[in-house]
Order: structure tokens, then sequence, then C-alpha cells
């Protein structure tokens, strides 16, 4: 069986930096330990390497079920300890393939246009308004048919109108369909032939149908085993103040359960269909090419900032989590306002800029 397809790497992108280098001495090892798993798995692995969809398929189910998996089990654990561990990475995820890969920050007018009314989103200056603001002229200045645009000023322009009447509510509902975004995003990003692509939404749908219709609970003592200051209490004021039970528990379970398959898409699904080539890079690889989409600085920076996160949480998980929750605002709304380039143009449009610097 041949997998020298694997460490396929591009010349351009083999330029060696001490970041290279550092992330050649750690992927080595996982490489061979990879390569060996294939050749001993013969024909299943064959068939992995050679199929994009079936691996987007295996690694969306896996990903849903170790997301339900520690909702059951663990669940404040999980909403405490997931965004310190996967939001930064999520968030470069986030901007590597919605604006980087496509070449979108090329695009002046968009520059101007949406990146200002993200940047006061981001900042927390009235963020849901200025977020929908940014998604609206996103689709305004998308290279695509009138009536798409209209649809989307329609539809942004209610929205605005509503998210001023409910207030600080408003906040609070985007915070949990802001982890929608991302399955529909991917669900838009490539398409896929016969059923593969719908195994992936209909789990997602299942597990999230067992969790809100309470036909699988966590037990008592998953509930109650939560880290200092951060139990039931604490998720239950922030996620559904005011809200009844059971669907005050139900609705914190789900949006722990959605914002682990949040994190997932970004981080497996998106970059598996993204990829030019339908077999998967070698770990070396993929690490090259990241900094290449990236650059040193940008990259070290996020490293840094990455293991200063963590090291705060050790002292103050609670700080540190809503820190990063307040440093990563702006990221859901531009999931809003690339959803709203992507109606407008298409994929294909909206990859017209990358095909173009090609």
């Amino acid at each position: 069986m041949c997998y020298d397809d694997l460490p396929s790497v591009n010349p351009d992108s083999a330029r060696v930096t001490r970041f290279t280098q550092l992330a050649s001495g750690f992927s080595r090892p996982l490489d061979r330990v990879r390569l060996e798993f294939l050749r001993w798995s013969g024909g299943i692995g064959r068939f992995f390497v050679r199929r994009r969809e079936a691996r987007v398929l295996a690694g969306g189910m896996l990903v849903v079920a170790v997301a339900f998996g520690l909702t059951v089990a663990a669940p404040f654990w999980l909403l405490a300890l997931g965004p310190v561990i996967w939001g930064i990475p999520h968030v470069l995820s986030d901007f590597r393939y919605l604006v980087l890969r496509p070449g979108l920050h090329r695009r002046v007018e968009l520059g101007l246009g949406v990146g200002i009314p993200l940047v006061l989103a981001g900042a927390g200056w009235y963020p849901v308004q200025t977020g929908l603001v940014a998604a609206v002229m996103a689709g305004v200045l998308a290279r695509g048919p009138g009536f798409r645009k209209l649809a989307v000023v329609v539809l942004g322009a209610g929205l605005f109108c509503l998210s001023i009447k409910v207030g600080n509510l408003a906040g609070l509902v985007f915070a949990h369909a802001h982890n929608f975004i991302a399955l529909a995003l991917w669900w838009s990003w490539r398409p896929a032939s016969g059923g593969w692509r719908f195994g992936v939404p209909l789990a997602f749908l299942t597990a999230g149908a067992a969790i809100w219709f309470g036909w699988i609970e966590p037990s008592g003592g998953a509930t109650a085993w939560a880290p200092r200051g951060m139990g039931g209490d604490y998720h239950l004021g922030q996620l559904a103040p005011g809200l009844a039970e059971p669907w005050a528990l139900r609705l914190v379970l789900l949006f722990a359960f959605a914002q682990a398959v949040h994190y997932g898409v970004w981080l497996r699904l998106i970059p598996e269909e993204d990829r030019p080539q339908p077999t998967p890079r070698t770990f070396g690889a993929s690490f090259r090419a990241l900094e290449k989409d990236f650059g040193s600085i940008l990259l070290w920076s996020s490293v840094v900032l990455m293991l200063g996160l963590a090291i705060w949480a050790t002292m103050d998980l609670i700080e540190a989590r809503a820190s990063y929750l307040r440093m990563a605002l702006f990221h859901g709304y531009l999931e809003l306002a690339a959803a709203a380039l992507l109606f407008v143009e298409g994929r294909r449009g909206f990859e017209a800029t990358r095909e173009a610097l090609r």
C-alpha cells in the first residue's frame, strides 16, 4: 500500500525557520506512528487516505461523539476548559479559512466596510448591532446577484431592529446561535456527492435532541463535579438566566455540546475540506502550511498567547476564561459576515480572490 502521497510538501512552504525546525522535531515521530498505523490497517487505511468524504464523515462523527460524551460525563469542566484549551486555536482557524486562505484581506472594500464594524464589535461597542452591520456590509459588498444582496439587507435590518428591542438578551441569543454557524459554514464549504455529508448533521441533531428533550442526562455526580466557582449556578446564570428547570440546565448542556462541536468543525472538518489535495498531509507539512498562511510573527504571537492563557488558567480559571471570551468576541461576527458573503457569492465567488493570487 502506497502512502508516499502523504508527505507531499509545497516547495514554496519548505523555507527553514525556527518554527519549522521545532515543528518538524515534534511532528516527525507522530508522522512515523501514523504511517505505520496506516500500513498496518491495510485496505481500510487505503480507503480513508483516498476518500476525503469518508475521512470527513469519520472525523465529524468522532467530534460529535466526543462532544456528547464529555457533555454527559463532565459538562461544567467542558464549559470551563474548552475555551481555554481550544479557544485560541479555533479562532486562528476561523481567521485562516475565512480571511487568509480565500484572500479576503486583499479586497480593500471588504477590509474597510466589514473590518471596521468587526473591530467595534470586538471592542464591545454594541457588539450585536455592529456585528450585524458587518454582516450586512459583507452582503452588500459581495460580488453576486442583487436579489441576494437585498435578502441580506432585509434580514440584517430586521435582526438589527429586533436586537435593539430585546436589549441585552440579543447577546445571549447570539452566543447560543453562534455555535451553529460553523456547522452551516462547513456545510456550504465544498460540494459533496452522495449521502456522505448528511451523516454529521444528522448525528449532531440527534445528539442535540437527546440533550434538549432529556432522553440522556448527566448523572448527579457529573453535574456536581465542576471547577471551584464554576458549577451549575455559575453557568446557568450566564447561559440560561431566568429560564425554568429542567430547560435551563438542558440549554446549558446543549450549549456545552454545540460549542465543543463548533471547535471540532473549525479544527478538523473545515481544514480537511479546504485542503487542495484529496489526500491528507503529514503533520510536518501541516505545520509548514500553517506558517506559510500566517507568517512567523503572527504565529509565534499566537503560541505565546496560548501559553499565557494556559498559565493564567492554572492560577485563575474564571478570569482567564472570561478574558478569552472577551478577546474572541469579534470572531462570531466574522463568521456571520462570512456566511452573508458566501450566501451572495457562493463558494466559487468566495474563492475567486485566492485563484487570482495563484
